[in-house]
């Protein structure tokens, strides 16, 4: 009796199997306790009636994955695909041709019978020719595809929105049009534009992933990088901020090294520096820093996002620096370095927000590198910054300092501004000028060492001088702007708050009276001081050929030529022991300096003779060594009758 009835129940046993071996990638095998069905009572598969169409119906699962055994590559829906060719071969296996399916290429296609579109029913494309049905994929399916990640979203026709029942509980059955199936969230979107929108709203959200994603595409090795002496591992895509967790940007070269040349000179007033990198990414900075100026330096690098934290560790090891996380060493590190091997020095790794961090830790040198504008950050950084250190900004956001967008310079810095032909100068006092502000409210002054604007960012590198005097000093020198949009003359407004009867006069030309309407504008407000310190500079330069920096120096020599405005046959290259030893009114202790009584110790506030000296200077010196606008002398040649647009000074301030 008992083989009586598996012999009955057995024809319905295979018609299971043939149904699943469509909806699976993998078809079960059949049981084993099962006997051979009878040739008078079973049906043979060729016999058997054929099953319903299910995947016409509602095609949920991707076919073209029959030998993915994994079961997460199975949750794909087949109008996802990453090659034409996949698409093409979904004819032959909704038609249960599995074992053919994994061996077709376009060649084979056009030996075959009439197919059907795997993406549409049947009453909407009938069955045709090959040669017919890839056209029809092509053109209706895979050219309004929607790409992401290498897989295109096709469009689909088939009825797979599930229907919602009415108040009764009854399934109207409705018409489906043309839709996408969401690669991330499987969503159904409608319009391609939707889906467009709909996928961009994921990256920003950063999702990007999917399980069938992660599970089909294997993690590309990270590829090593070599600067400055220094390894560091990069993510794919490393060099898109919009592709990786930790971004890592060749171009910045030159701005790495401007900070590195900085430390360097700060180091040898005072040892150790408490230093921060508040946006390490790959952590290259700082692991230049611990690297090449040793016990000079402890390192901190910091990041809030986890996958970044990973890799600085990762790149700490990888050049032989032990990782100290909440004053403990880390573990692993001595398992990491060989036999041997001797570590170079300690780097403290944190994860979490900058200005959390700022606020809970004093520094002798911080330096801001986020994405976009930092203004959101000074105000942090000049809190528990000590007495004498330094705080370097770099802004990338150009389009804004650039006058691109002009509404979100407004926005961010407050200031008013126009495209003008000495806009990068106009730049770097944009950000001086925020810097200032933020500093003046944490009871702090600041002087400028240098500012550099380069097409792809603006750095900033300040000296904090603590005191409500030093404060009230800084904040003098923000004032407005007179630009003239006629010969582009620009003058800064004269101290006092009343106002005058004719600001054209300050002006030294005279397009007002021969030009008509109104022909200057009030810009700012901006840094009207010094944008260099001269002094700072050689000593960076002398850093720069110390550490053998071949790259940066030609932009250091640069920097101090306009500092100096002087020919460059008379310039010299810089020794200790020839370096000008005072700057900020403070006597500066170097390697060479032996004096005790001329440094200052670090965190102290300076002694009220030194803070009246520094007035003094500032009122006498600033205004004659460095004028507050720069004609570039460098690219307007006398020669070549290029001059700048004045009457005859190529050489004076605007002022």
């Amino acid at each position: 009796m008992e083989n009586m009835a598996e012999e009955e129940l057995l024809p319905q046993e295979k018609e299971e199997v043939e149904v699943a071996q469509v909806q699976v990638p993998t078809p079960a095998p059949a049981p084993d306790s099962a006997p051979a069905p009878a040739p008078d009572s079973a049906p043979t598969p060729a016999s058997a009636p054929a099953p319903a169409p299910a995947l016409a119906q509602a095609p949920a699962l991707s076919p073209s994955l029959a030998s993915a055994p994994d079961e997460a590559e199975s949750k794909r829906h087949i109008s996802i695909q990453r090659q034409l060719a996949d698409l093409e071969k979904l004819a032959f296996v909704t038609e249960g041709d599995f074992d053919s399916a994994s061996s077709l290429n376009s060649d084979n296609l056009d030996a075959g019978n009439k197919q059907s579109c795997p993406l549409c029913p049947k009453e909407k494309f009938r069955a045709c020719n090959s040669h017919k049905l890839r056209r029809h994929l092509q053109n209706l399916h895979w050219k309004v595809s929607v790409e992401f990640e290498g897989y295109r979203m096709c469009i689909c026709h088939l009825p797979c929105r599930p229907v919602k029942p009415n108040i009764i509980g009854e399934q109207i059955s409705s018409k489906m049009g043309a839709h996408y199936h969401c690669i991330i969230c499987s969503a159904t979107i409608t319009r391609r534009t939707d889906m467009l929108g709909h996928v961009r709203r994921h990256v920003n959200k950063g999702e990007t992933k999917s399980k069938y994603i992660a599970a089909s595409a294997a993690k590309p090795p990270n590829e090593i990088l070599k600067e400055a002496d220094t390894d560091v591992q990069v993510c794919p895509n490393y060099s898109i901020p919009q592709k990786t967790d930790s971004y890592f940007n060749p171009k910045m070269k030159l701005n790495r090294q401007l900070i590195f040349c900085t430390l360097a000179a700060l180091a040898k007033e005072r040892k150790p520096l408490e230093c921060l990198d508040a946006f390490g990414a790959t952590g290259i900075m700082g692991l230049q820093w611990a690297k090449h100026l040793g016990n000079a330096v402890k390192v901190t690098i910091n990041d809030l996002n986890e996958n970044s934290v990973t890799l600085i560790q990762e790149n700490c090891h990888l050049n032989k620096l032990k990782v100290v996380v909440d004053s403990k060493e880390k573990e692993e590190s001595d398992d990491i370095l060989e036999e041997g091997e001797e570590n170079l020095g300690n780097i403290k790794v944190t994860k979490m927000d900058a200005n959390v961090l700022m606020h809970l830790r004093s520094f002798d040198f911080i330096h801001l590198d986020p994405f976009g504008t930092s203004v959101n950050y000074l105000d942090s950084a000049f809190r528990n910054i000590r007495n004498l250190g330094i705080v370097s900004v770099t802004s990338t956001d150009i389009s804004s300092l650039y006058a691109k967008a002009q509404h979100v310079a407004r926005r961010h810095y407050g200031c008013n501004i126009v495209r003008t032909e000495y806009y990068k100068e106009l730049a770097a006092r944009i950000v001086v000028a925020a810097v200032a502000r933020a500093a003046a409210r944490c009871n702090k002054g600041i002087e400028v060492l240098f500012a550099v604007a380069l097409e792809h960012f603006v750095l900033v590198v300040v000296r904090v001088l603590r005191g409500p005097t030093s404060a009230d000093e800084t904040a003098k020198k923000i004032q407005y702007l007179i630009h003239c949009q006629w010969c582009e003359e620009r003058i800064f407004q004269k101290d006092g708050n009343m106002v005058e009867e004719n600001p054209y006069r300050q002006l030294p030309c005279n397009c007002h009276g021969s030009m008509p309407g109104k022909t200057a504008i009030e810009l700012g407000p901006l840094w009207s001081s010094s944008l260099f310190n001269t002094g700072f500079l050689k000593r960076m330069l002398f850093e720069s050929l110390h550490h053998g920096l071949d790259d940066i120096q030609t932009l250091i020599k640069t920097l101090i030529f306009e500092s100096e405005c002087t020919p460059q046959s008379q310039f010299s290259v810089p020794t200790p022991s020839n370096l000008k030893q005072e700057e900020c009114g403070v006597f500066i202790k170097t390697t060479d300096d032996t004096t005790p009584d001329n440094y200052i110790a670090q965190g102290k506030r300076k002694g009220n003779e030194t803070v009246t000296t520094l007035a003094k200077r500032q009122k006498t010196d600033v205004s004659t060594e460095h004028p507050p606008f720069y004609y570039n002398i460098h690219r307007h040649s006398i020669k070549g009758m290029n001059m700048p647009k004045t009457f005859f000074f190529p050489f004076l301030p605007a002022g």
